[in-house]
């Protein structure tokens, strides 16, 4: 129910229709009978400042932010939390009764928690990390891996261009390359932090032969949750790590900043998310 006094929030990108995020959402705040609500937004492409500006004043209180805003939404705040900042991109917008605009970033933090869950015996600093892509979500793939301590970070993404400014923006322990085969045989894991394979589509290439037994691969897309990108590390006898891992961990703090309170513990958030997902949904 609707009330005077509902909580408002949301997730913002384009496209959306594709995000649970107003599932897991809506079903905590079931749950946990919070007064809230947690919608879907899609402003056009070029819109986002605007929508952003829009929020100012706290009658939503915050936004998850997806593909392709993350870079925009970090430029729309007003103050930024150090990794957001380190990141050069934002996840979560809050939007403060002040008229003040705050830019978090939690993708790193849960990427980190989805790869101990998943894969515990990934050590970030066993060896040099692949990033595939060069987006919002690279970057904040990148940063949580350096501060995790990962010896070296490779990006790969089609425009070499793109690669090469983002590791430049990291410092000497990140590299760019558009092919990942100058990096795989040395990789300890790779991260598809592109949106290849989002709806079913391919994915990435890979040339799994080439990399080590011991190697962990991680898909940020949940959608379907074994992507081809997945599915080609899995037959190469490789560990893996869903994006639906990441989508739940990530999205734990920010229902915390909206609602001023954590998710419920009782509820299997993962097997809700799994029946959807299994349903075609």
């Amino acid at each position: 129910m609707i009330t005077a006094h509902t909580r408002v929030a949301g997730v913002a990108g384009a496209p959306v229709r594709h995000s649970l995020s107003p599932l897991l959402h809506n079903a905590w705040l079931k749950e946990a009978g919070i007064d809230g609500v947690y919608i879907a937004f899609s402003p056009p492409q070029d819109g986002f400042p605007a929508f952003a500006e829009g929020m100012r004043g706290g009658a939503v209180v915050g936004l998850n932010v997806t593909i392709p805003f993350k870079q925009q939404a970090l430029a729309a705040a007003d103050d930024a939390s150090d990794l957001a900042r380190a990141a050069g991109a934002a996840n979560l917008l809050l939007f403060h009764e002040n008229g003040r605009i705050e830019a978090r970033n939690t993708d790193g933090d849960g990427m980190m928690q989805a790869l101990a869950a998943q894969a515990p015996h990934y050590d970030p600093k066993s060896g040099p990390a692949l990033v595939l892509g060069a987006g919002g979500a690279a970057r904040g793939a990148v940063a949580a891996l350096l501060a995790a301590g990962a010896p070296q970070v490779i990006i790969c993404n089609r425009t070499l261009d793109r690669a090469e400014q983002l590791a430049a923006t990291f410092g000497s322990r990140v590299r760019a390359f558009d092919r990942p085969d100058w990096a795989a045989p040395d990789a300890a894991v790779v991260i598809n932090a592109t949106s290849l394979g989002l709806g079913g589509g391919p994915g990435p290439h890979m040339p799994w032969k080439s990399m080590a037994d011991t190697a962990v691969a991680m898909d940020m897309v949940y959608k379907p949750l074994r992507t081809e990108f997945l599915a080609g590390a899995e037959e190469r006898g490789l560990t893996v790590v869903d994006g639906l891992e990441m989508l739940i961990r990530q999205a734990i703090p920010a229902f915390e900043a909206f609602y001023g309170q954590a998710p419920p513990p009782q509820l299997d958030e993962r097997r809700l998310l799994l029946d959807v997902l299994e349903a075609g949904g």
